[in-house]
């Protein structure tokens, strides 16, 4: 494909990494890209030289019950994706070549954040996610690393990762990218039916409940209620909705803040999150 590099060794990743000079951005995806990749991809451009995109579904952030086989695998609309977004050089590595001594024994330990939230819901889910982030950082060596704020957990222990181990790399968080009615977007959103998608739209809804509770300047509790209040849909299973501050600690909250909310709607679990500034204490 013309004005891409796209490899799938190690060998021939690291060939090509070679040739990159400058800073690099690198963007770690599953694949199935669409406009949230999209503008990860963007914002990489507008920050390095050089942007490397890693391919990989990784069978480590995958439970026995989930959807590591029926996850889509759509690699030559992903590359027209990556051209289109000016990226250089893309990694598409199988199983085989990412773990090349079969699953790793050693893995990152994500901590009690790894063990809250998506952790508690998903065991052992953040121990895979930190171990491939860190064996892509190894590999692609870049000066800064893209993730999207919609896996907001993720991106706060990425860069605890980063900081608690020395890595060299500058960690750069996007916001997310929504379609006009608000739903996030998400890969997982293929899996959804007409109907299910309207049901989807609840997430957002308590969401934005929430961010205009904080504008009226009300306190964490009022907050989370009129976010609870929002979430109505009988089509969806709640699975969490909480507010912590930015860095998902818990406690009292004021300031920065974040709301998280998690559900299933239909067999497709679905997650996003909003920012949001609450009035300090009285």
């Amino acid at each position: 494909m013309s004005g891409i590099d796209v490899v799938h060794s190690r060998a021939e990743l690291a060939k090509a990494r070679a040739g990159l000079t400058g800073t690099v951005g690198v963007v770690m995806t599953m694949g199935a890209l669409h406009a949230g990749h999209e503008t990860l991809l963007r914002a990489a451009r507008e920050q390095a030289d050089h942007v490397v995109v890693t391919i990989f579904v990784n069978p480590l952030q995958f439970g026995p019950n989930e959807d590591f086989d029926r996850y889509p695998r759509t690699l030559e609309t992903d590359l027209e994706i990556c051209r289109r977004a000016g990226a250089d050089l893309v990694f598409a590595p199988s199983v085989a070549d990412m773990y090349p001594n079969g699953q790793p024994t050693v893995r990152l330990h994500p901590g009690p954040l790894g063990e809250d939230l998506e952790g508690l819901s998903r065991p052992g889910f953040f121990h895979g996610v930190l171990t491939v982030v860190m064996k892509l950082l190894q590999l692609t060596r870049p000066d800064l690393a893209f993730f999207g704020e919609k896996d907001y957990q993720q991106l706060t222990l990425v860069r605890r990762m980063v900081r608690d181990l020395d890595v060299p790399v500058e960690i750069v968080g996007v916001p997310t990218v929504r379609e006009p009615d608000g739903l996030a977007l998400s890969s997982r959103n293929r899996y959804l039916s007409p109907a299910e998608r309207q049901v989807a739209l609840t997430l957002s809804a308590a969401l934005r409940a929430g961010a205009s509770a904080a504008a009226r300047g009300e306190d964490a509790g009022a907050v989370l209620a009129a976010a609870h209040r929002a979430f109505d849909s009988p089509g969806a299973r709640l699975d969490y909705l909480v507010l912590t501050d930015a860095d998902l600690e818990p406690g009292p909250v004021a300031g920065p803040a974040r709301l998280l909310v998690a559900a299933w709607v239909g067999d497709t679990r679905l997650i996003d999150n909003i920012g949001l500034e609450l009035a300090p204490h009285a």
